[in-house]
């Protein structure tokens, strides 16, 4: 059970957060999902798709094979699926053999009245083709109960009753299938697409009720290959199951496999739109009231009660009540402005609110424009201003946080200097002691190795922008170190000797950096860092990015001079030194998709670029994919062919509801070698600075009066 057990780390990480959410009800027109985690009936695809933006997490059992997969619904019409499988003895030696795979669907037709659903599916087309098939389905509800599957496949798809490829019409090319992969993985194999013998299956789905479906399919893969090795008995291509969704989101599904074979699987659908708690836990917002009834509490705010000093003290505490650290404070007499750090909410938009509702229920009635300039580390990124008198006019209004987006003006805040800076600022000091647990995917051996021990954390801030900062961490257990594999990279091994750095160390010096931020000019920020600056590499990175307030664009570059250290991870380095960095470009497609690309050198040498596409929601929930192609050949890369992965952010307010920066993120990448290995350097500017910039802040405004 415990060689199971390992291979559910990608259905554990989605869960994780889903099954938090107790309150969540089941939704009867939610779609099915196949063995391999896509939308089918039992092992069979149908030509039904997720929600848009939905998120599905599935782990099933067939015989010896057990398969997770993650289903993204990329865009209405478009999914796309990451797997992992592993099947017990599927090696020549009889020891478990691991399969990573992508798969991909296109939704041709919707379903009407009169035609049904048509969908289009490459899966396996990046990974060994150990699982490789195309397939063209079609899915009609007939009544209220019953939904009708039948569809035309190839390569896996066409293991029984297979017929001459009828695409031969077309070009004869189209009857021979060529021999796939079956090697180190990674690589687009199109030339074998839509090829070879195709085969006809189908099926039905039966909808007893909001909760149970019966499945009953006509599958055309034989598993050849487990089949010849005897893992499993696969003597009639009618499969036979039962579903039963639980109020909770849960899916649970019994099924029979080939006539012999009894599996199961679960299966959780996310909707990352939707928060566990819709309306959020935060406390309300202060109520503005009238200026009449503010003057006479004017011991707070007025000359008699202590003037600008007496009004700072008592916005200081109200602004801390909203996790909003208040850095200066200028008072005229119908003007004043606060800088402030944001330390709560997810959202800026709503930070900017909270600290204006602070303002107008502080400050002399004469004050009239209300200035809120964000800072990060003290370094100033943009400034807010709105007129008091529209935060009392709409603060009730049913549209009232986008009709004060259309009367506010969102600035850059590069002139902002120090004056009105509150008095003993800085220094600023903070410490602390936690657990950690940092994860290794995909080592063949094991497919998940973890470590966890005690971190302590520390940072020293004198100036504005200038931060000491330092991580220690002592590892106390996993089976990082317990792997015997060494590098066999035939390139210079910046990311494969992490085995040998975790046996080698104890206490480690994780990170230890002087860093630097300040803003260069308009619409410029930049950042120096110097020191250890990862667990593997010290040296300096500088970086310049180019980001206009309200731009979807943002232009970056970044060089960096990297020494490797040595495996204990303490003070000392070994010979290999390089001089890496990127050009970047990054890019709001609006819908929440973001893209980015890197074109530069990497940590081995290699030049190349990285791609990256990420979608986010207006919660702050981000789930994105990327790949870096670079002159190091698939040969000398190894096993993957090339750098690739999947990403997901889920912000803690996601979970709980209430306001929070805190972000639980994690990447998974099939496999990491050494070809396209960036330097992790922290803090890196666009990230630092995009949620108040004003194409963010714009997007969240609906928050502004939460």
């Amino acid at each position: 059970m415990r060689r199971h057990t390992s291979a559910f780390f990608i259905f554990a990480f989605g869960t994780a957060s889903a099954l938090a959410l107790t309150n969540a009800s089941a939704q009867s027109d939610r779609t099915t999902l196949s063995t391999y985690g896509t939308p089918g009936l039992i092992e069979t695809p149908t030509a039904r798709s997720l929600n848009d933006g939905e998120l599905a997490f599935t782990s099933s059992l067939v015989g010896p094979t057990m398969r997770n997969t993650v289903t993204f619904q990329i865009l209405p019409g478009v999914s796309g699926s990451f797997r992992y499988t592993r099947i017990d003895g599927g090696q020549a030696d009889g020891s478990a053999n691991f399969d990573r795979s992508f798969d991909i669907s296109f939704q041709l037709l919707d379903e009407t009245d009169l035609r049904p659903a048509v969908a289009l599916g490459l899966r396996d087309f990046l990974g060994t083709g150990l699982y490789s098939g195309e397939y063209l389905v079609a899915t009609k509800q007939i009544g209220s109960k019953l939904e009708v599957t039948g569809g035309i496949g190839w390569g896996r798809f066409a293991g029984r009753d297979s017929f001459t490829n009828p695409l031969g019409i077309i070009d004869d090319r189209f009857e021979t299938r060529p021999t796939g992969t079956g090697g180190r993985g990674g690589k687009v194999e199109a030339g074998e697409w839509f090829r070879g013998p195709a085969s006809i299956f189908g099926g039905l789905a039966y909808h007893l009720n909001d909760q149970t479906t019966l499945f009953a399919e006509y599958s055309t893969d034989t598993y050849d290959r487990e089949s010849n090795q005897g893992l499993i008995d696969i003597s009639s291509p009618l499969n036979v199951g039962v579903q039963y969704r639980f109020k909770n989101g849960v899916d649970l599904k019994a099924f029979v496999v080939g006539g012999n074979e009894i599996g199961a699987q679960v299966t959780y659908v996310l909707d990352p739109a939707k928060r566990a708690n819709p309306g959020g836990r935060e406390t309300a917002p202060r109520p503005i009231g009238s200026r009449r009834d503010l003057a006479l509490a004017d011991w707070n705010n007025s000359a008699r009660g202590g003037g600008k000093d007496a009004a700072q003290k008592v916005l200081d505490a109200r602004l801390a009540e909203d996790g909003l650290i208040l850095q200066g404070f200028e008072l005229s007499r119908t003007r004043a402005t606060v800088r402030i750090e944001n330390t709560r909410f997810g959202a800026g938009a709503q930070a900017a609110g909270r600290a204006a509702r602070a303002m107008a229920t502080t400050l002399p009635p004469d004050v009239e424009e209300l200035t809120v300039i964000f800072q990060n580390k003290g370094v100033p990124i943009s400034r807010i201003v709105t007129k008091r008198s529209d935060l009392e006019d709409l603060q009730y209004d049913y549209d009232g946080s986008w009709r004060s987006y259309s009367r506010a003006s969102i600035e850059d805040a590069f002139d902002a200097d120090r004056s009105g800076e509150v008095v003993d600022l800085y220094p600023v000091f903070d410490y602390g002691l936690s657990p950690y647990a940092s994860f290794s995917y995909f080592d063949p051996d094991e497919p998940v190795r973890v470590e966890a021990g005690a971190q302590f954390k520390a940072f020293y801030r004198p100036m504005p922008g200038l931060t000491f900062a330092g991580q220690l961490r002592y590892p106390l257990a996993g089976n990082v170190e317990d792997s015997d594999r060494v590098s066999d990279s035939l390139i210079e091994p910046v990311r494969t000797n992490a085995v040998r750095y975790a046996r080698e160390s104890d206490l480690e010096i994780n990170k230890l950096t002087a860093e630097y931020q300040f803003r260069p000019g308009k619409d410029l920020f930049g950042r120096v860092t110097a020191g250890y600056l990862e667990n593997m590499f010290g040296g300096v990175s500088a970086e310049l990015l180019w980001y206009p307030t309200g731009s979807r664009l943002a232009l970056g570059a970044e060089i960096n001079y990297a020494k490797q250290r040595d495996f204990d991870m303490l003070f000392g380095f070994q010979d290999y030194d390089v001089v890496t960095g990127h050009a970047s470009a990054y890019y709001d497609f609006g819908n929440g998709f973001l893209g980015q690309i890197d074109a530069g050198r990497y940590l081995a040498g290699d030049w190349g670029a990285t791609v990256a596409l990420d979608r986010e929601f207006n919660n702050g929930f981000r789930v994105g994919a990327f790949f870096t192609l670079t002159d190091v050949s698939s040969t000398d890369f190894g096993e993957g062919s090339f750098d690739k992965g999947i990403r997901f952010e889920v912000p803690l307010s996601f979970l709980t509801g209430k306001p929070s920066k805190t972000i639980l993120n994690q990447t998974i990448r099939p496999v990491q070698r050494d070809g396209g290995a960036r330097l992790n350097v922290d803090n890196r500017l666009h990230r630092q600075v995009r949620d108040a910039r004003g194409k963010e802040l714009r997007d969240g405004w609906g928050r502004y009066l939460r």
